[in-house]
């Protein structure tokens, strides 16, 4: 049995980053060591300089869409719950809509709320918009199966009326600068309703730098969702049950996968959703008897929860945030590098004054 309360820490409110840097380069950087556990104080924009030389980066190149929806109830029920005062003019009920994950087609699993008052059968009206969405499915926690409808392009609308969906700790409405702020600068892949944060430090001088040093880049997917955010619930971490996350490894990426690890070259994950998809896919490989950098291209489902004990397969090295106390993100960081290891440089973190979370300061782990 694994407790959820030995993955905690303190962290002043007043270090969560509100804001990004002027520079994404900026960002502090600790730099810790898996086998000693000792760590020491850098720069993000001198990691090009901290690598060998022969590594092999993974990136995910996963683009966040603009997955927060505001919707009015259409039809009997719009003003079902409504109560009005007197002389006030009755409005439909406002539903926010959180797209969780791509389906197929026009259908999408998204988080109403408040999802108690929509049911199978309704429709809603995106605000300002001619888009729709038929309720055709309801699943746990609250999530329900949507089909979208009304317009030709409903991907394009869902660009021009979404909100970026900045996490809950980041406490203020999103800005036109998050559409570009809460990308990577190679972000390509519109799969996204969270940034793959960790990637949000490099510039394309970084990637030029890092290349010029003989550092090899490739990408893969991870279609960010509820898998990575799901709050743990359960104490004991053996209950917990991770929500799948869809990834994409492409055929150059599984070659360049392959050839590093027969080298002997280190992997370097940027980010602990390309360290979710490498080691997923992994142990897909070793199921089918095959060794586990022998990957198969195309998509699949990561449903795996890393944590003490898991035997890292693929990833040498990890670029990663700093994350939330008991959270899977901070339980997968410390299989990587040890509970102890990591909760002392996150202490450290702390008393220096870093930055936390989505627009905070980063970890080097090797």
């Amino acid at each position: 049995m694994t407790n959820l309360s030995e993955f905690d820490y303190h962290l002043p409110t007043g270090q969560i980053a509100q804001r990004p840097l002027d520079a994404r380069d900026a960002s502090r950087m600790l730099v810790l060591e898996r086998q000693s556990g000792r760590f020491s104080d850098d720069r993000f924009a001198n990691l090009a300089s901290l690598l060998r030389g022969d590594e092999l980066v993974v990136m995910n190149n996963a683009r966040v869409i603009p997955a927060r929806l505001f919707a009015r109830r259409e039809g009997a029920h719009a003003h079902a719950s409504e109560r009005p005062a007197a002389g006030e003019r009755l409005l439909p009920a406002r539903i926010e809509v959180f797209l969780v994950r791509h389906l197929q087609n026009d259908e999408w699993e998204a988080l109403v709320r408040p999802g108690r008052k929509v049911q199978t059968g309704e429709r809603l009206r995106i605000e300002g918009h001619d888009l729709q969405a038929e309720v055709i499915g309801r699943g746990s926690y609250g999530l329900r199966r949507l089909r979208f409808f009304g317009v030709p392009d409903v991907l394009a609308t869902i660009e021009r009326a979404g909100h970026i969906p900045l996490p809950p700790y980041i406490r203020r409405g999103d800005e036109l600068a998050d559409r570009e702020r809460y990308q990577t600068v190679f972000a390509s892949r519109p799969a996204a309703v969270a940034a793959p944060t960790a990637g949000l430090h490099f510039t394309q001088e970084t990637l030029a730098n890092m290349r010029s040093r003989g550092v090899e880049i490739c990408e893969i997917t991870l279609e960010v969702g509820l898998g990575t955010f799901q709050p743990v619930h359960a104490e004991d971490l053996d209950q917990h049950v991770m929500h799948s996350e869809a990834y994409e490894i492409p055929p150059a990426a599984t070659e360049a996968i392959g050839k590093a690890r027969r080298a002997g070259r280190p992997i370097l994950a940027v980010g602990t959703t390309v360290v979710r998809a490498l080691e997923d896919a992994a142990q897909k490989a070793a199921a089918r008897g095959a060794a586990p950098h022998e990957l198969t291209p195309g998509r699949a489902d990561a449903g795996i929860f890393i944590r003490p004990g898991h035997r890292f397969a693929l990833v040498d090295q990890l670029l990663t945030n700093f994350h939330l106390p008991r959270s899977t993100l901070l339980v997968l960081v410390a299989a990587f590098a040890g509970r102890q290891s990591i909760l002392s440089a996150y202490e450290h973190a702390v008393s220096e004054g870093c930055r936390f979370y989505s627009y905070g300061d980063c970890m080097l782990i090797r």
